[in-house]
């Protein structure tokens, strides 16, 4: 089987289903954003960090392959069976942030993105997911998405904001507060 095609050279694409769309659609922006993710959060995967962050990073790799796949499909005609996504995933997520919160100092100002540079990494792919966060959200206005999938990915946002904090911490990295000019 060859990886190309040819039938995206005018600039369409087809969904799951069969559905034929523009490669410009909210649609393929929305999963060609959590691609992006994914991809990053498998390059973090790669850094200096422990086996728990790994794990976790693997199984959010996963839930956003899932993810991926809904937003992939056209709800009208695809027939495919997609693996779903449960509110245990989003209680993981949540679980883990308790967890990491436990040995990290108390919040008390805005935090710049940098630090160590696995935290810098945490950082970027945060705002991916924020970025995919509004994608879906545009996507969900015109077609509607699943609610788990919103909720999923705004609290992967906010894993990904206290992974940062945990990785610097890790490697004795000061975090940076944010002092506003007078």
């Amino acid at each position: 089987m060859k990886i190309y095609t040819k039938k995206g050279d005018q600039g369409s694409t087809g969904l799951i289903g069969g559905t034929r769309v523009s490669k410009g659609d909210v649609r393929i922006e929305a999963y060609g954003t959590i691609d992006e993710l994914n991809s990053y959060i498998g390059l973090i995967s790669t850094l200096e960090i422990d086996a728990q962050s790994i794990y976790q990073l693997n199984e959010i790799q996963d839930r956003l392959f899932t993810i991926g796949s809904h937003l992939a499909s056209d709800p009208q005609k695809a027939k495919m069976q997609l693996p779903d996504l449960h509110s245990s995933d989003v209680a993981a997520l949540e679980n883990w942030m308790d967890e990491m919160d436990q040995s990290l100092a108390a919040l008390t100002a805005f935090i710049l993105p940098g630090g160590h540079h696995t935290s810098a990494h945490a950082h970027v792919a945060r705002c991916i997911c924020r970025r995919a966060e509004r994608i879906i959200v545009s996507l969900d206005e015109i077609e509607g998405v699943a609610p788990l999938i919103l909720a999923y990915i705004n609290r992967l946002s906010d894993y990904l904001f206290v992974l940062s904090r945990k990785l610097n911490s890790l490697q004795g990295a000061k975090e940076q507060h944010w002092r506003p000019r007078n």
